[in-house]
């Protein structure tokens, strides 16, 4: 008799348009669900949630512009009671623009996991397309890994190159890099079980 695990739980912070959560949202099949999206202020990517069909998520917005920098903490003490509350197994910053802090990573740490367009630990941080062009890279990429304390520099669970064409801009390669980056995180979420553990910091 086939023992089928329960599919994964995900949660997922955005701060944008949404276009990575919707391919994570249109993905969903019996290896994951999403069951939360978390975004620090009103946007697209919260309308996208609130309209998906069948298996809507708890949607909600934990508005950063509430606390401010002095607040910071209990700004993350309140994003990670309301991600608590849907019970993710794995939660996802999907163009998320904000740092999580240490009072959301000492619940989530080793189970938050983010994309970055590029190959880590080249370029990061917000300019990593621009910062690829500059130094004149051949080649990038898009990167899955776990979020740390630290800026971009957690363990890496899956990197996925992109070349870069004579002629491309910012807008076109970092265009290039979100259609691997939506395939990648997809692929990441369906076998997270195997692929999750291999990274996990401290395992």
């Amino acid at each position: 008799m086939t023992n089928n695990p329960e599919p994964l739980r995900v949660a997922v912070l955005a701060s944008g348009s949404g276009s990575l959560l919707q391919a994570i949202l249109n993905a969903q099949d019996n290896s994951y669900v999403v069951v939360g999206v978390f975004a620090d202020k009103p946007c697209e990517a919260i309308d996208r949630a609130r309209r998906h069909t069948p298996r809507p998520p708890i949607v909600q917005v934990v508005d950063f512009s509430d606390f401010g920098q002095a607040r910071r903490p209990q700004w993350n003490n309140l994003l990670a009671d309301s991600v608590a509350a849907s019970s993710p197994d794995v939660v996802v910053s999907a163009g998320f623009m904000r740092i999580l802090g240490e009072e959301f990573l000492d619940r989530f740490g080793g189970r938050t996991i983010n994309t970055h367009p590029a190959l880590l630990p080249k370029f990061p941080g917000a300019h990593a397309v621009r910062d690829a062009l500059a130094a004149g890279a051949k080649v990038t990429g898009t990167t899955v890994h776990y979020v740390d304390a630290g800026v971009d520099t957690g363990p890496v669970i899956e990197q996925r190159e992109v070349p870069v064409h004579p002629g491309d801009d910012e807008s076109t390669l970092h265009e290039r890099i979100k259609t691997v980056e939506r395939e990648m995180i997809v692929d990441v979420l369906r076998d997270f079980r195997s692929l999750g553990t291999r990274a996990r910091p401290g395992g």
